[in-house]
């Protein structure tokens, strides 16, 4: 694919694997899963609140530097450690989105890197100017 672009930014944690933090397709953007993983020590945040809001911030910075904000985004899937964490999450999830909201799916996961608690990846697409 010709028009295949690689999306990054030091405001979120580097790739720990094969793989980049988002892809650009024309105007389309897929990202990686976003932990809540802080960018400069690349420690976890503390608990399913902390790690929501850091995973989310973490989207928002490799959408931005794609030219995308969380209002571009148009499909999510969240991956939990745990479903019992789910009203947690949702909570800090709605106060980054504004409607008409994103679809979404969420699923709980036997295991998600560094043993995190929440995972976010997201699909965007671009508004050109």
């Amino acid at each position: 694919m010709s028009d295949k672009q690689v999306v990054s930014t030091q405001l979120a944690p580097a790739a720990i694997g094969p793989y980049s933090q988002a892809i650009m397709v024309g105007d389309h953007v897929f990202t990686a899963g976003q932990l809540g993983m802080e960018p400069v020590s690349g420690n976890l945040a503390e608990g399913i609140l902390a790690q929501t809001t850091q995973a989310l911030t973490n989207l928002q910075a490799v959408l931005a530097a794609a030219g995308c904000s969380l209002q571009d985004v148009v499909k999510t899937t969240v991956f939990l450690a745990d479903m019992d964490e789910f009203a947690t999450m949702n909570g800090v999830y709605e106060a980054f989105f504004a409607e008409p909201y994103p679809a979404r799916s969420a699923v709980q996961a036997a295991r998600l890197p560094k043993d995190g608690r929440v995972e976010i990846e997201a699909i965007a697409v671009r508004h050109r100017p």
